[in-house]
């Protein structure tokens, strides 16, 4: 019982590790804002990366 117990914690230990889709927002230094929707932290950072131009940064 004792193992069955300690299998399913930690299975719930590890699912709450799991990757959380959240909506995030790109803010832009040129005052633009862009909302990435249903996407984890690093898909956001990678999406938000290709809304920069040349002398603009972004970030989440």
């Amino acid at each position: 019982m004792k193992k069955v117990l300690a299998f399913f914690a930690i299975i719930a230990m590890v699912s709450s590790f799991g990757a959380c889709r959240k909506k995030h927002t790109c803010t832009c230094t040129d005052g633009s804002s862009y909302s990435l929707p249903k996407s984890t932290r690093t898909v956001a950072d990678i999406n938000c990366d290709s809304y920069e131009s040349y002398g603009t940064t972004c970030s989440i």
